[in-house]
């Protein structure tokens, strides 16, 4: 039994001095650099490290150059695709911007910033109930809705028009809660 015990003891004392061991922590003189070449930090706050033999430098990010332009023509692919979005509806009787037009909207806000000599209409519209007065009011304080949330997101003022067209251009004829959905929309159009 006593020699059981002193196994054990044994094995736990060895155990523990390796853990002890690898626990070490090092200073930055025992670290090598030799076969790496580190510069400051640039000015986005990342450091870069030349790795001889290999392609393009990372950053603290893990991303090669390479890696980082396919990454910007993915965005603006992304945001060409979005920006073929062009009617963005709106809710019974309201003109809040819907969430799930913001993505589009910002797209296009991004484009519109970037291209200042570019400009758009915003074409307001209701479906066919209220008095004609009431929806083209209506259909102006949604495309000053968009026109808003662009101005916000970057967009000169002047690069955008509003225009209310209210229930007089209607995307769908019909008297349905669907067709009217559908008729409750602002439009961009370039120009």
């Amino acid at each position: 039994m006593k020699a059981i015990s002193t196994k054990h003891a044994l094995a736990l004392v060895l155990s523990a001095s390796v853990l002890a061991g690898c626990a070490s922590t090092s200073t930055t003189d025992d670290v090598e650099t030799s076969g790496a070449d580190v510069t400051p930090m640039d000015q986005s706050g990342g450091v870069e490290v030349n790795v001889p033999g290999e392609s393009g430098s990372l950053t603290t990010e893990g991303m090669t150059a390479e890696q980082a332009e396919l990454e910007r023509q993915a965005k603006e692919k992304e945001e060409a695709v979005l920006r073929e979005i062009r009617t963005f509806y709106f809710d019974f009787d309201k003109s809040a911007v819907r969430p799930e037009s913001r993505a589009a909207l910002m797209a296009h806000a991004a484009f519109l910033s970037a291209n200042p000599n570019v400009n758009v209409a915003l074409e307001g519209h209701t479906d066919e109930r209220g008095t004609k007065e009431y929806n083209l009011a209506l259909g102006e304080r949604r495309a000053q809705s968009v026109e808003r949330f662009l101005v916000v997101n970057g967009v000169a003022r002047t690069q955008v028009e509003v225009v209310s067209y209210g229930e007089e251009k209607p995307a769908s004829a019909g008297t349905s809660e669907s067709d009217w959905a559908k008729n409750r929309r602002v439009y961009i159009e370039y120009k």
